[in-house]
């Protein structure tokens, strides 16, 4: 719901000029609160929980290396399956992907952990690049703390979340990756969609996300979900970063499908991509034979 939809909107030239002189003469703070205006939309309500779909849950509460407290769910799954961290887009908060726990949940049966950005629901604190990277480490200490390692472990990011993924993955690798309408980075996106904006005030956004120059550097086997229909993130430029990832990987276009509707629109066939991938990737424990 809203990942990255509303990342660098047309706004009139002279709004733009009138922004780039402010922000000439702006510290510091004044310079990162520009990605409020162009990246990230937290909410801070929770219009519901995982009860609503009667699903099991904790509730999670968890200290970063920063000093921030980050709230997020664990919707516990079959255990001797991996555990899907699950790294969310740029708008709302968690209690906007309760339709998508209920369907990991239901039909796949992993455990899920999803957490607020710092500033996002019940999470302390002010979003930024280097605060969404922090807030995924501590989800992953935290983890760790509970007997989950990284090897057991699906990064699912999406959207932006596909920025928080790559950076996890690029620093502590897990079982796999499964990235969904990623970007390269905010500089493509940004000359994509207002080229002009963008050279005016690109210099003043703290936030890069540049998945393109990490993911050749990621050796995990990759899930790709892109929809034909996306207009924030085109099949084109979803394509171009695949190309960088290594093998093994995989990439799934989904017909019919925009940047916000992919598990939707991709009905049964985006399931089974899923089971597929955990079938190659993460083969369940063969039973131990009797003896005869």
């Amino acid at each position: 719901m809203g990942d990255m939809n509303r990342l660098l909107p047309p706004l009139a030239l002279a709004f733009a000029l009138l922004i780039l002189g402010t922000a000439a003469l702006a510290p510091q703070p004044a310079l990162a609160a520009m990605d409020h205006q162009f990246v990230f939309f937290p909410e801070a309500h929770l219009v519901a929980t995982p009860a609503l779909y009667d699903l099991p849950f904790e509730e999670v509460f968890y200290p970063t290396a920063d000093g921030e407290t980050i709230h997020g769910w664990l919707v516990p799954g079959d255990p001797e399956r991996p555990l899907v961290l699950f790294c969310h887009g740029n708008a709302g908060n968690i209690s906007h992907r309760l339709d998508n726990l209920r369907l990991f949940h239901r039909l796949l049966g992993l455990s899920v952990f999803i957490f607020d950005y710092r500033g996002y629901g019940k999470s302390s604190g002010k979003a930024s690049e280097e605060g969404t990277y922090a807030d995924a480490r501590g989800a992953l200490a935290w983890l760790q703390q509970r007997g989950w390692q990284p090897q057991r472990m699906i990064y699912f990011g999406r959207s932006l979340g596909a920025g928080v993924a790559v950076q996890l993955a690029l620093e502590q690798p897990p079982g796999a990756l499964v990235l969904e309408t990623p970007f390269p980075s905010i500089a493509a996106m940004g000359w994509r969609h207002n080229p002009i904006l963008y050279l005016l005030l690109g210099w003043a956004l703290d936030a890069r996300y540049d998945s393109f120059n990490k993911l050749a550097r990621i050796h995990v086997p990759l899930l790709m979900f892109q929809g034909d229909r996306d207009h924030i993130v085109p099949e084109k430029m979803a394509r171009g970063l695949f190309e960088r990832a290594n093998q093994p990987k995989t990439f799934h276009l989904i017909r019919g499908a925009g940047h916000n509707d992919t598990y939707e629109a991709g009905g049964e066939a985006y399931w089974q991509q899923w089971r597929e991938f955990l079938q190659r990737h993460f083969p369940p424990p063969e039973k131990q034979q009797g003896e005869g």
